[in-house]
């Protein structure tokens, strides 16, 4: 059964994995791992992948009742607060070097988020208020530097003043505001509206969903739009099918939180149908594509679409359970994950990203910036906790 598989997916490969990653001479964990499972004890230290680190520990020692996760997460908020906050000019750095010494300063709206989201899952944990207190800085931060009347903006330099946005931006645009960058807002914000209950952080979230339902999501083509300008004019042609699966559930849960019946209603009617279009358009062969760009499928498997993916279909299933095609497509995708994603390799994780026929697409890494316990970690985590007990 799906519960038990993920239990041992979680304990028996993700903790370990990610435990053996521990700095014990600099802090944090390292950062990179290409893709032959080699470590380079020398590389950056990405502060987004620490963030997600936290969070992850964090999650396994509150839904595991591990003391050993609580200390390995306390390891990465004592990185996270001793070398990646920037105590001069406020918010946190995008990297750092093996030491911890800042490598690049640029702050970015996305990267705050991450940090918001990953000290309030440590304070829920810990109970330790400086925790709380740093994520609603970080919040008020947010507020007041990356947002404007539209919404949130993306990429500054250390000191706070407007850069270019090419961290968030690909696929040939350069975005003044971005769907990721919003989803990762709102998703920070809902971890510490649950962590807080502060009603400055409910209302913030209101006006991210206000934004998601009337600019970001596009009613016609049943997706969200990707890259913006700042008056929210699309950018490109590009469907991301991850991100609108991830989207589904990960809204759906932070919508919930607000506890206002009519908002859910409105909001979960645009999640629900994102989950319906991409199990009629993305699904195939039981996984999902990654991406559509002009009409052209991307058909990488990429290891965190894949992950959503069961998520945002068992989701969609709970809501409307005479749908039972979202059932079997998230079982269907599990076995995918177990049979060709998930690395065999002693000392393995998942690849990065396999072919249509389960071949890993080499040039890849296994540890890296953006590749990290969080979106594996996370369906673990949430199918345990939900008990989305399914046949697989």
């Amino acid at each position: 059964m799906l519960m038990k598989q993920a239990r041992e997916m979680l304990e028996n490969r993700l903790i370990p994995f990610w435990a053996a990653l521990r700095d014990e001479e600099y802090g944090g964990f390292y950062g990179w791992m290409d893709g032959g499972l080699k470590v380079d004890r020398y590389a950056e230290k990405g502060c987004i992948l620490n963030s997600r680190i936290l969070w992850f520990f964090s999650r396994c020692a509150q839904e595991l009742g591990r003391q050993d996760c609580l200390e390995l997460a306390g390891h990465a908020y004592r990185f996270l607060t001793e070398k990646c906050l920037d105590r001069s000019c406020g918010g946190v750095y995008w990297s750092v070097d093996c030491r911890g010494r800042p490598l690049d300063d640029s702050k970015h709206t996305y990267n705050q988020a991450f940090a918001v989201y990953a000290l309030s899952a440590y304070y829920e944990v810990s109970g330790d208020p400086e925790a709380l207190t740093l994520a609603q800085t970080l919040f008020e931060l947010i507020e007041k530097r990356c947002r404007d009347q539209g919404g949130y903006l993306e990429a500054f330099d250390r000191a706070f003043r407007p850069a270019s946005n090419e961290k968030l931006s690909e696929n040939g645009v350069l975005a003044e505001r971005t769907m990721n960058t919003l989803l990762h807002v709102f998703e920070g914000y809902a971890g510490l509206y649950q962590a807080s209950h502060d009603e400055r952080v409910g209302r913030a979230m209101r006006f991210i969903l206000e934004i998601y339902r009337d600019r970001v999501f596009h009613p016609a083509k049943r997706r969200q739009e990707v890259f913006f300008d700042l008056r929210y004019n699309s950018l490109i042609d590009l469907h991301s099918y991850g991100h609108d699966i991830e989207s589904s559930w990960l809204i759906d849960w932070g919508c919930g939180l607000l506890d206002s019946p009519a908002l859910r209603e409105e909001i979960g009617a645009i999640d629900q149908a994102l989950a319906h279009h991409i199990l009629e358009r993305a699904y195939q062969a039981g996984s999902v594509l990654n991406e559509c760009e002009n009409g052209v499928d991307d058909p990488a498997r990429v290891w965190w679409v894949q992950a959503e993916a069961v998520l945002g279909f068992l989701n969609a299933w709970r809501k409307e359970p005479s749908c039972t095609a979202f059932r079997d497509a998230a079982a269907e995708i599990w076995r995918f994950i177990r049979d060709k994603l998930a690395d065999p390799r002693p000392g393995g994780e998942w690849f990065w990203a396999v072919d249509a026929d389960g071949a890993p697409i080499p040039g890849k890494p296994v540890v890296g910036p953006w590749k990290c316990p969080y979106h594996n970690g996370r369906m673990c985590l949430e199918i345990i906790r939900r008990k989305f007990d399914v046949p697989c």
